[in-house]
């Protein structure tokens, strides 16, 4: 009995807690959806009322309204915010994996005396408020900023460079904010490789590049494949770097969720947004999982 009981709490609790922070939430958000705007507060009128139980189930099925979504699809505004945002997370995601890689790279490969220093400047940054990081960015890549002021001063540009307020300056607020997230996976998966697999390698013939490409690249996808998850699903939703560091040309689908939501008051608009962005993320994960799992079961 205590063992079936433990391993209902061990299944159990994840699963509670799945449904309490994540489904529950997408249900009001899915529920709010569905409603109409209304000038009131909240700002929606709903279509379907808890307290009505099944009847008002079956009355929603029945007169199920999806004009929120269908506005989604007239209006170019969203759709380019969707495509603007996968874009500059992806792109951000690709330059966190260049940078990160050859850090935790680095990292693995230090004497192990290092290795817990080494580990505690990754997560220092961390320790201080994200939004006085982002803040920062602002005095640095600003046009009478610290980097246009070292670039001139070293020779390199005659003319401050206009970095802030640009999808450049947006790029690297999130590869910055987000690097750790990369690293810290990567890391600890090459840190756990078997150097014996190297120096079989080399044995055979390989060189280090070889050795590298062959063997030590294959074995850290893992942590290649959780980092770049990491990073691209905040990155996707991210509103406070593009509303900071980005300009009035950077569309992202975070910021338009948030106009709608406190500018428009569109509640049910901006709640069918942030049901795509969700579905757009979700699928894709699941599929992903999907695939994997087919592939362990054919491996063994």
């Amino acid at each position: 009995m205590d063992k079936k009981f433990g391993r209902f709490l061990l299944i159990g609790i994840p699963y509670f807690w799945l449904f309490l922070l994540f489904l529950v939430p997408f249900g009001i958000v899915l529920k709010i959806s569905l409603s109409d705007v209304a000038v009131a507060i909240p700002p929606y009128t709903p279509t379907f009322d808890l307290e009505s139980g099944w009847e008002g189930i079956k009355a929603l099925v029945g007169s199920l309204d999806l004009e929120n979504y269908i506005w989604l699809t007239e209006d170019d505004l969203y759709w380019s915010s969707y495509l603007s945002s996968l874009k500059i997370a992806f792109v951000s995601t690709v330059l966190s994996l260049l940078i990160g890689y050859p850090l935790a790279y680095s990292m693995a490969k230090a004497p192990s005396e290092w290795r817990p220093t080494l580990l505690m400047l990754i997560i220092l940054p961390f320790w201080t408020s994200f939004l006085i990081r982002v803040y920062a960015w602002i005095g640095i890549l600003k046009t009478e900023g610290l980097l246009n002021q070292f670039l001139m001063f070293i020779g390199i540009i005659d003319d401050p460079l206009q970095i802030l307020n640009t999808d450049t300056a947006v790029y690297i607020g999130i590869v910055y904010s987000y690097l750790p997230f990369m690293v810290l996976p990567l890391y600890s998966t090459l840190e756990k490789m078997d150097g014996s697999l190297l120096e079989a390698a080399q044995d055979l013939g390989c060189t280090a590049i070889s050795a590298f490409w062959k063997v030590t690249l294959p074995l850290s996808i893992p942590g290649i494949i959780a980092g770049s998850f990491l990073v691209f699903i905040p990155a996707i939703g991210e509103f406070v770097i593009p509303d900071l560091l980005g300009g009035s040309d950077t569309k992202m689908i975070g910021k338009t969720l948030w106009v709608e939501f406190f500018s428009n008051r569109d509640w049910p608009v901006a709640s069918a947004v942030a049901v795509i962005l969700l579905l757009l993320l979700i699928v894709p994960i699941v599929l992903f999982q999907k695939q994997q799992e087919r592939a362990q079961e054919a491996e063994q």
